[in-house]
């Protein structure tokens, strides 16, 4: 009988790509709505920079949602990020 040997490389970088792909993907079909957190989450912009060069635009004001004032504000999922999309689109 004649030993054989096996060598397996795993680039560690695209299984943890892959999986978090895969959560994305998981929690994209799963979410109706998302708040400034997920947003800064998603697009990796900061919080100020999403507050002032995206969510005073009124493509992305249509999408927002609160109970009143002063409440929290969440905005439509995915729409939000198209709208997003669109104004980098645009504006850039």
């Amino acid at each position: 009988m004649i030993p054989a040997q096996i060598n397996v490389e795993v680039n560690e970088e695209e299984i943890k790509e892959y999986i978090q792909q895969k959560i994305n993907q998981q929690l994209t079909d799963q979410l109706h709505f998302v708040d400034i957190n997920r947003l800064v989450y998603m697009t990796s912009l900061s919080k100020r920079y999403l507050e002032d060069e995206f969510l005073h635009k009124p493509s992305v004001k249509l999408l927002e949602r609160r109970k009143n004032e002063r409440g929290k504000r969440i905005w439509l999922y995915p729409q939000v990020l198209e709208a997003i999309k669109s104004i980098m689109d645009s504006d850039w």
